[in-house]
């Protein structure tokens, strides 16, 4: 049951980030000192090296601390996914583990939240600590989603944000949709805004995602494209192009028909040959449509994670 006090929980996906997970904890907690509660959920992705570890000794002495162990490498939207299910506090804030967001903004962007009576708040690294192989590429990236989903950020992937927690509650976010989280959010309808948030060098370690993130990206944006016009109707768009299709086909086999009538040999025709192709294939269009309309109806509960543990054991949500 969510504890009426419980202000702010602090989501915290990670992979690999041993040196940084005690320092990151300390000023979290430096950082939320005057909330009257709070809690920090780590989600631990899957990690090779000796973050596990220590992990167990921060939440051994702080019974705020909440750890979820994934039994493998599921990405940040799954990590994300899963401790969006089982936050408990009014605000939700996330941010990285690499100890480039820095937990002191978490508090000016949920006062900025309810001053403005947003419901989500998006860092925005204004002053980017990263080398120029990944501030222009991400540069291109957010022209191209502003451009997409016609919400005005200047920084969409940014780590650190703060929600209410009916937002979390309410996105479903899968494969690599992290990225887009605001706009999914702007196309459900909920209020979303931007703060410049202090962003610092990398201390440990170095960055999880390579050249194949750009390609991810990429595609990425074409699926939330597509959901967010067709996913309730399929059928409007599967039934649109295979409309167009099965009526080429009909139109040149009306026109063979005549031909025919007229005396004409077509057996031998490849127009005779494309004009069959194209009913069929404009039929096997219309069909998937109306397949993915049956799915639409019937929305399907799962998850693309798997668990090995919680500290402490998840009580459910």
């Amino acid at each position: 049951m969510l504890d009426p006090q419980l202000e702010v929980s602090v989501v915290v996906p990670l992979y690999n980030e041993e040196e940084s997970l005690e320092p990151l904890y300390r000023e979290i907690g430096e950082a939320l000192t005057h909330v009257p509660d709070f809690e920090i959920i780590f989600i631990n992705d899957g990690s090779t090296d000796g973050s596990r570890e220590a992990l167990r000794r921060i939440q051994e002495i702080d019974t705020r601390v909440r750890v979820i162990n994934f039994r493998g490498n599921f990405g940040k939207s799954a990590a994300l996914e899963a401790a969006f299910r089982r936050t408990r506090g009014r605000f939700v804030a996330t941010l990285d583990a690499d100890l480039q967001d820095d937990p002191a903004e978490i508090v000016p962007m949920i006062e900025q939240l309810q001053r403005e009576n947003l419901d989500l708040v998006s860092g925005w690294k204004k002053v980017r600590k990263d080398p120029l192989s990944k501030k222009i590429p991400s540069r291109l990236f957010n022209f191209a989603t502003r451009i997409c989903s016609g919400l005005k950020l200047h920084d969409f992937n940014c780590g650190l944000k703060v929600y209410r927690r009916e937002v979390t509650q309410a996105i479903r976010i899968h494969g690599e949709l992290h990225r887009y989280i605001p706009a999914i959010a702007h196309w459900s309808g909920y209020r979303v805004g931007e703060k410049p948030v202090n962003h610092r060098p990398r201390q440990y370690g170095k960055t999880k995602f390579g050249p194949s993130r750009f390609l991810h990206g990429f595609l990425d944006l074409l699926t939330i494209m597509f959901l967010r016009r067709y996913v309730a109707s399929p059928l409007h768009f599967f039934g649109l192009i295979g409309g167009v299709v099965f009526l080429a086909g009909v139109v040149i086999n009306l026109y063979l028909l005549l031909e025919k009538i007229q005396g004409n040999a077509i057996g031998g025709r490849p127009l005779l040959i494309l004009g069959v192709m194209l009913v069929i294939v404009g039929i096997q269009f219309i069909s998937f449509g109306l397949l993915g309309e049956m799915m639409a109806r019937e929305p399907k509960e799962g998850e693309t994670y798997q668990i090995e543990s919680c500290w402490p054991e998840d009580q459910g949500e």
